[in-house]
């Protein structure tokens, strides 16, 4: 479970970094990289490390 987060994250990164470069698929890439920066914020601030 501790990965979890990490993970999801990583792939939201990069699907917005595809989606931002490539696609330009507008607003929607733009909450899922928010919501990638909000779930690495969660694990640093529960003092796990990624």
């Amino acid at each position: 479970m501790q990965n979890l987060l990490y993970t999801i994250a990583v792939v939201l990164i990069v699907l917005w970094l595809l989606g931002f470069l490539v696609y330009n698929v507008g607003s929607m890439i733009h909450i899922l990289l928010i919501i990638a920066v909000i779930a690495v914020l969660l694990k640093i601030s529960k003092g796990k490390e990624i």
